[in-house]
């Protein structure tokens, strides 16, 4: 059974930091692009970055890009994001997915479809108090 489970979120002050993971079970992420999205309330989802572990290649969001550093532990199945100056912004549900969608890697990619991901993990909640 396929299986994604988020942990790390909180509640954290503006400019402070978290560490989220993304636990993967019943496949190996070397196959995958892993992404993390995220999604405030009454907002759609977004995509804020991505890693394709087969090449070690990474994308990140425009929003992000700076704050939020992506990277993956084969050996523990893993995926993780350090998130650092956080912003109120910044509040929402993040979601780690897995997509094996063609032309989907980080690599190719200048954003992030949720319909390219087949596998979503149950979320974790970040709330950035200002």
């Amino acid at each position: 059974e396929v299986q994604l489970v988020e942990s790390g979120g909180g509640l954290v002050q503006a400019g402070g930091s978290l560490r989220l993971s993304c636990l993967l079970s019943g496949f190996t992420i070397d196959r995958y692009t892993i992404g993390w999205f995220r999604q405030a309330p009454g907002k759609g989802r977004e995509g804020v970055s991505c890693i394709t572990t087969s090449d070690g290649t990474t994308w990140y969001a425009d929003s992000v890009r700076g704050r939020l550093t992506i990277s993956s532990d084969s050996a523990k199945n893993a995926v993780f994001m350090q998130m650092i100056s956080l912003e109120p912004e910044d509040t929402a549900v993040y979601y780690c997915a897995a997509s094996l969608v063609k032309g989907t890697t980080a690599r190719e990619v200048n954003t992030m479809r949720p319909s390219w991901y087949d596998f979503w993990g149950q979320g974790t909640q970040v709330t950035v108090s200002s």
